[in-house]
């Protein structure tokens, strides 16, 4: 579990592989400076893909990654901030 707080969630459950990251970007471009998004993900391919998104997008910060359970289905949730 993060401590991380979210100024908005992305909820992108069930999409797979290139869809969270297409979906993150253009929820990302809409963030205020120095807000932090909330992805939710079941793709485990979003691990690496926001990784590398975030460190190859100028005023993204991958600040934490965390695998979790919900309802018996594997959860990856993602924050990412948008430099101020």
């Amino acid at each position: 579990m993060s401590t991380e707080t979210a100024d908005e969630t992305l909820d992108v459950k069930g999409l797979n592989c290139p869809m969270p990251v297409i979906k993150t970007k253009g929820a990302f471009d809409e963030l205020a400076n120095g807000e932090t998004m909330e992805v939710v993900s079941t793709d485990s391919g979003s691990m690496s893909d926001i990784a590398g998104w975030a460190e190859s997008t100028d005023g993204a910060e991958l600040v934490d990654q965390v695998e979790a359970t919900e309802d018996g289905t594997a959860v990856y949730k993602h924050y990412v901030r948008k430099a101020e």
